[in-house]
This record gives structure tokens, C-alpha cells and sequence, in this order.
């Protein structure tokens, strides 16, 4: 599989802090206060970085070292506002702000569709994720007029299908020709808490799945498909993603792991995993 393009990780030097501003957080496990969209974290500083950076997770916010906004935030600031902030520029705050999520959006689909368009077992599919990728692309690139009026959950019904072909190519494909059994199918389940030490969940569908605080230690994940699912406080350690499809950076930092974990090489490894 493709390491995804670079202008869908973060750059948070050539953002304006939009993920601490544009955003509301609730207080809970993950936030220590809550905090309304559009009004600036109490934490950010003058210079738009993070006063608690080094000591997020033990001050009360989780939530901020699990979110990648997978380069929205230097999108909207330097291509969408052409390089303006919302402190400068009072006048486009509420729209940098409305606009931010948006690509945010746009931007974890394209993420999907790039990384099945990596996958050799769906060449056949190439071409209309070629063009759903473009499709991405240029309504990313769009006015904020345009963007604050783009529906991207219709776009994510048309694109969604396009990537489940690809996912069910890419993880049954061989085994049905070989005559085997088919995967685990636990998309959407319930599995909060289960005890999956060791699983064998190769090439499994876990779409949407609940595997919040589950215990996944040296399972085999490799080709399972992970969109959507919840891997909050999932113990992975020793466990086998390496060739997992559609798992997120936001995904991984979630989870606990360690240096027995083995992630896609397009990932990056989270820094708050012990060593």
C-alpha cells in the first residue's frame, strides 16, 4: 500500500491553530473543561501553540493528542484564506472556523480513497477511485462560499460503496479462489471490552466495529478492515496490523501499544506509546 499524499498530514507550523479554536470539546475523559466551537482553548498561547504540549495527557486532554486533522488545518489557512489567520482577520474567523471541518472531511475520504487506490487486488476499481479522488481534490480546493455549502455526507454514500468493493477484493479475494473460508465479519459489533488476545482476525471486516478497551493483545489484524472502528483504549500490544486497510493516525494514537505493535509503514508510530 501507498504512503498517502503529503498534504494529508499535518503541518501544524503553517496553520493557525484552527483544531484548538474552530472545534468544542466536552468536558470528559478526553477534556478537562468544556469549550464551545470558534472560542480559542485556554491553553493556546499568542504564537498559536499549545502552552501543555509536553504534559497534554496528564493535564486532562487526551482528546487533543488522538485528533489529526490529516492537513486540513494548513489547507484552509494557506489555500482556502490564502495564508490570512483568525486573529489578523476578525472578518473571516466564523467562516475559517465553519469551513476547517469540512476539509477535515473531505480530506479522511480522500485519505480512503488513496489508500485503495494502492491496492492491487482493486485495479479494477482504479479508475473510478482515480476519479473520486479528483473528485476530493477540487472540492477541497473551493471557495469558502463553496465549501460551507458542500454535503459531505452525500459525498460519503457515493464514496463508500467504492470502498467497501475495494476492502472486500482486498481481503477475500485470495481466499475464495483458494476455496477457504471466509473472514470474521464483525462490522458495527459490539466487542467493548472483549477478549481478543491472540484473535485471528486476518483479513477480517471490523467496519464500524466497538473495540473500546479490548484486549487485542498479538492479535492478527493484518488486512482487517478497521474503517470507523472505535479502538479507544484497545490494548494492542505484540498485535498485527501491519497490513491493515483504512486505519487512521487518529485510530492508532487512540489505542495503547507499544514496540511489540506492528503498524503500516505508511503510519506513523504514536509518541505516547511506551518505547
Amino acid at each position: 500500500m501507498t504512503t498517502p499524499p503529503g498534504d494529508l498530514r499535518p503541518d501544524c507550523r503553517r496553520c493557525a491553530a484552527l483544531c484548538c479554536v474552530a472545534l468544542p470539546f466536552a468536558r470528559s475523559a478526553d477534556f478537562a473543561v468544556d469549550k464551545p466551537g470558534g472560542r480559542p482553548c485556554g491553553n493556546l498561547t499568542a504564537d498559536d501553540r499549545c502552552g501543555i504540549h509536553a504534559d497534554l495527557r496528564t493535564s486532562g486532554y487526551t482528546g487533543c493528542t488522538v485528533f489529526d486533522c490529516l492537513g486540513a488545518g494548513q489547507h484552509v489557512t494557506q489555500h482556502t484564506f490564502g495564508g490570512r489567520s483568525w486573529r489578523d482577520s476578525p472578518d473571516v474567523a466564523s467562516s475559517m472556523f465553519e469551513v476547517f471541518p469540512v476539509v477535515r472531511r473531505l480530506h479522511e475520504l480522500r485519505w480512503y480513497v488513496e489508500e485503495a487506490l494502492g491496492l492491487p487486488a482493486a485495479a479494477d476499481l482504479h479508475p473510478a477511485l482515480d476519479d473520486a479522488a479528483e473528485r476530493l481534490r477540487h472540492l477541497a480546493d473551493g471557495t469558502p462560499t463553496d465549501l460551507e455549502s458542500c454535503d459531505t455526507d452525500a459525498l460519503r454514500a457515493e464514496v463508500t460503496p467504492l470502498l467497501r468493493a475495494a476492502s472486500a477484493l482486498a481481503r477475500t479475494g485470495k481466499r475464495r479462489r483458494r476455496g477457504r473460508r471466509g473472514p470474521v465479519d464483525w462490522a458495527g459489533a459490539d466487542r467493548i471490552g472483549a477478549r481478543l488476545g491472540g484473535a485471528a482476525l486476518r483479513g477480517a471486516n471490523l467496519r464500524g466495529a466497538y473495540l473500546i478497551a479490548a484486549d487485542l493483545r498479538n492479535a492478527d489484524l493484518r488486512g482487517a478492515d478497521l474503517t470507523g472502528a472505535d479502538l479507544r483504549d484497545a490494548d494492542l500490544r505484540g498485535a498485527n496490523l501491519f497490513t491493515a486497510l483504512f486505519l487512521t493516525p487518529s485510530q492508532l494514537a487512540a489505542a495503547r501499544g507499544d514496540h511489540t505493535t506492528t503498524i503500516p509503514a505508511r503510519l506513523p508510530r504514536p509518541t505516547h506509546w511506551n518505547t
